[in-house]
């Protein structure tokens, strides 16, 4: 059987590592599915998502010149739908009552106002401390 790149190939997990899981594909040839390409969620431990023998379905990302196959798990699936979170609300004194109209020319200076202020007590925390190391010379 030939496999195609970008095909949808139902397989057998073989082998777990660190780095990620080998899975037999139709045909007898092997292939890998790294750690990244497990789950759309952050995997710390494969043995979490996936364990020898376990039926998969996994897309064929590519066939380097050395003949290795990788594959993944999540390209296979549909992606999960986006997480609606609130918005952060901005602190009280920078935030305008209408953000909507406001151009990008008034956020770029409102933000370099802000940023100015903030470097300018840095600074002067900055040289009190220094120069209260000084006297205890």
């Amino acid at each position: 059987m030939d496999l195609v790149v970008g095909s949808v190939y139902d397989g057998k997990v073989t082998g777990i590592t660190k780095f990620g899981a080998f899975v037999l594909l139709p045909g007898g040839r092997s292939g890998l599915v790294h750690i990244s390409e497990i789950a759309y969620t952050y995997v710390s431990d494969v043995k979490d998502h996936l364990q020898e023998g376990q039926q998969v379905k996994v897309k064929l990302i590519s066939i380097d010149d050395n003949g290795h196959i990788n594959l993944s798990i999540k390209k296979a699936m549909d992606p999960p739908p986006p997480v609606s979170r609130p918005a952060r609300s901005a602190p009280q004194q920078s935030a305008p009552k209408d953000s909507a109209s406001s151009s990008f020319e008034d956020k770029l200076k409102r933000f370099m106002v802000d940023s100015d202020s903030k470097m300018s007590d840095l600074r002067q925390y900055s040289d009190k401390r220094s120069s209260g190391s000084r006297r205890r010379k």
